[in-house]
């Protein structure tokens, strides 16, 4: 059953956001705390997103499974070709939910912060909502950039809620990560445009068709750019190192709408995933880089 959901669920996936909830930790002060705090609190990040990206996507397995088994594209995946039972993904569904919920209660168990454990449930409602909105708005992109924005925030409240208050590059790393991920699910939605129009689904490529899809995808990726300027700007730790990976990055994103334009369907594969997955890997450790030295 687990290697099922493992097999569908890639937890390489999750390098979208890890690399930011990382950042954030380091941002929020953990360098500056015993090497054994800084071992527990990387450890217990590391395990409450991959339950959560696991929790996230189930539901949405769950929540699409007829939607899926109807779309060609998605038709093998576990729930919606039935080799995975309904039963057994919400057991493991709910099984995530509930070691998510222990292990943020591991802040407050281990530092006395209980506002992980506190925020547990309405983080992993937030998370799971996105699976819904293709129902009924073409603003779906946007909220699963939302979703993925949450993580350096919840991380950064993992260590120290304050910061929240005192360092405003958390909040502009959030942006940039909601532009960013709403940016490129735009890209990776263009495969299912038919589809979604057939099956009366929501979203941009839907609405606009594949031209004005590219475009908006644009617009969200030199916002998101904007953003991570300002917290390269806004946060003093932030150096050389931040600064030319905000540069390579820049190019990134144009290579990858390059790609796009280029190549169109046969460039989704690469622009969705081994390119987004460099920006963020690249941005994390740069800024950690950054503000160890």
């Amino acid at each position: 059953m687990l290697s099922l959901v493992a097999r569908d669920i890639k937890l390489a996936h999750t390098v979208f956001a890890l690399p930011f909830a990382m950042l954030a930790v380091f941002l929020a002060g953990l360098a500056q705390r015993p090497a054994v705090d800084i071992v527990i609190t990387l450890a217990l990040v590391l395990i409450c997103m991959v339950l959560a990206r696991t929790w996230a996507m189930l539901v949405n397995r769950l929540a699409d499974r007829e939607f899926d088994a109807a779309n060609p594209r998605t038709a093998k995946r576990v729930v919606a070709s039935g080799e995975l039972s309904v039963r057994d993904a919400v057991r493991v569904t709910l099984g995530c939910a509930a070691l998510f919920t222990v292990f943020a209660a591991g802040f407050g168990v281990a530092f006395g912060n209980w506002w992980p454990a506190l925020l547990a449930l309405p983080v992993l409602a937030w998370i799971a909502a996105y699976s819904f909105t293709k129902r009924f708005t073409a603003l779906c992109h946007v909220f699963l950039g939302g979703a993925l924005a949450a993580s350096p925030l919840a991380a950064a409240i993992a260590v120290d809620p304050a910061t929240l208050a005192t360092v405003p590059a958390l909040w502009w790393i959030a942006g940039m990560v909601l532009c960013w991920v709403a940016g490129f699910d735009v890209i990776y939605a263009l495969q299912d445009l038919d589809f979604d129009r057939q099956a009366g689904l929501r979203s941009i490529p839907a609405a606009l068709g594949w031209r004005g899809s590219a475009w908006v995808s644009r617009a969200l990726h030199l916002a998101s750019m904007a953003s991570l300027v300002m917290a390269w700007h806004s946060e003093p730790r932030f150096g050389a190192v931040f600064g030319a990976a905000v540069v390579v990055v820049g190019f990134v994103l144009i290579a990858e709408h390059v790609v796009l334009a280029v190549r169109r369907e046969k460039g989704l594969e690469m622009a969705f995933f081994t390119l987004n997955g460099v920006i963020a890997c690249l941005l994390g450790a740069a800024g950690i880089l950054d503000v160890l030295t």
